[in-house]
């Protein structure tokens, strides 16, 4: 681990973002980890310095332009909105509706309007697939994929190019296929 990543991961631990125990993960799986980045954005100070990080991130893709930040809620919106404001670009958010993300409150996209779409923590990639189809569907081009936690730790693929700023790969299981250290935890689901 580099000390980009050991300072992102320490700043996680200080704000006890990274959690330790048995959690239901929004995809259904399990897992003895658990990053509730809610927690981390209640420090402003932390926000604005993963949101430095993040957009540094962005900018060393190169030749890479957006103009529009979309976050989904819930998990992307605090860090969304911090990325937007460093890059100078307009910020919406996509929220559920029927378990599904839609665009609300009259967010639209121009014809060729480009994205980028801003994520706290992304495991299987759900939420950022349905934003990338938003995006589409809407008229906008989506650039890239901008996240702080990759719990698959760069294994998850989109078809744009994706960054974050940390890759960690903890493992997850099936409900049917925990194991015992695990199972004789209490269950918790933080939500997402």
């Amino acid at each position: 681990m580099d000390a980009s990543q050991q300072e992102i991961l320490d700043i996680f631990t200080r704000t006890r973002a990274l959690l330790r125990g048995h959690f239901v993960l929004r995809s259904g799986l399990h897992s003895g980890h658990y990053f509730q980045c809610a927690q981390v954005c209640q420090d402003m100070g932390a926000v604005e310095r993963l949101g430095e990080l993040l957009v540094a991130k962005v900018r060393g893709i190169g030749g890479l332009d957006f103009t529009t930040v979309l976050a989904p809620a819930m998990g992307g919106l605090v860090i969304g909105q911090e990325v937007a404001r460093r890059a100078k670009a307009r910020y919406i958010f996509a929220e559920k509706e029927n378990d599904r993300l839609v665009l609300r409150r009259g967010f639209k996209f121009a014809p060729g309007e480009r994205v980028l779409i801003v994520e706290d923590v992304v495991t299987r990639g759900g939420r950022v697939l349905e934003c990338l189809d938003i995006v589409r569907q809407g008229g906008g081009v989506p650039v890239a994929v901008a996240m702080l936690v990759d719990r698959s730790a760069g294994t998850m693929r989109f078809d744009v190019p994706a960054v974050s700023l940390l890759e960690l790969s903890f493992p997850t299981y099936e409900a049917d296929k925990l194991p015992a250290e695990l199972a004789a935890l209490p269950v918790e689901k933080p939500g997402s």
